[in-house]
């Protein structure tokens, strides 16, 4: 194709489209830093929890560790690698200075919060598609059969929403942040103890009463269960309440988002 051509394409794209695309080649573009690295992690967690450590563990349900353990890594990995592509490009368009450009392109609010939604989706599925392909791999080589899913429609469910829903956290913090200690912090003291304290690695059922209505109380429990039953049938809460508790989420985090997006930061650091 002619270099005139390629020019002609991106010119014909809306604006919609063209940020959406720019979300999706930034994090292309460094494929092995942001797809392949949570692969590194998510092998290690499999190698020394499920399979070394996971030996010696017992669950109630009659379920392997290595099992119950596999949701929650592809619960983390999609969710955690929602929040940073958007936050990340955030971040970085402040940095170089073209952040102010989002306030003079014919994009409306939701379009603008919809385009990084959807890129910050595309890279939480594929991370959190890798994950379960990897976890298959280990699950095979223990078990010596493949990890079926019980209800698969459930489970895109659960991982589009809570991707989305935090992506559209990466979006509130970024424009909220002032600077990149900011970022880190919100990261380091908020988001990791949510997810590790969501339920990937433990069962509710085995924390003393009140640290089982104090875990009811973190989002995060609601989206790793709802994977959790998705691919295993069992869960630590009801289904049903995972799925509200869900779409809630999605829907109070969008409106805080266009709210960020009104009331943010759009100065060059």
């Amino acid at each position: 194709m002619r270099p005139q051509d390629n020019i002609k394409r991106e010119l014909n794209l809306t604006p919609f489209q063209a940020l959406f695309k720019k979300e999706i080649m930034r994090f292309w573009k460094v494929v092995g830093q942001t797809v392949f690295t949570p692969l590194v992690n998510a092998s290690l967690y499999l190698l020394i929890f499920g399979v070394s450590l996971g030996k010696s563990i017992t669950l109630s349900s009659g379920i392997s560790y290595l099992a119950f353990l596999i949701p929650g890594l592809v619960t983390m990995a999609t969710l955690n690698n929602a929040f940073q592509n958007t936050s990340s490009s955030i971040l970085g368009s402040k940095f170089h200075g073209d952040i102010i450009d989002l306030k003079v392109v014919p994009l409306t609010l939701n379009q603008i919060v919809s385009a990084f939604s959807l890129g910050a989706i595309v890279r939480g599925l594929t991370v959190g598609a890798i994950t379960f392909m990897v976890s298959e791999v280990f699950y095979f080589a223990t078990m010596g059969e493949f990890l079926s899913i019980a209800h698969p429609f459930q489970l895109l469910f659960y991982l589009t929403v809570g991707g989305v829903t935090f992506g559209l956290l990466g979006v509130i913090v970024g424009f909220w942040a002032r600077n990149f200690e900011q970022v880190n912090a919100i990261g380091g003291f908020v988001l990791l103890p949510l997810i590790y304290l969501g339920g990937v690695f433990y069962s509710l059922e085995n924390l003393h009463p009140f640290w089982q209505k104090i875990s009811q109380m973190n989002p995060l429990l609601y989206f790793v269960n709802g994977v959790r039953y998705s691919i295993l049938n069992h869960s630590d809460v009801p289904a049903e309440k995972a799925m509200m508790i869900s779409l809630i989420s999605v829907v109070v985090l969008y409106f805080l988002a266009r709210r960020s997006i009104q009331k943010g930061s759009f100065q060059k650091w």
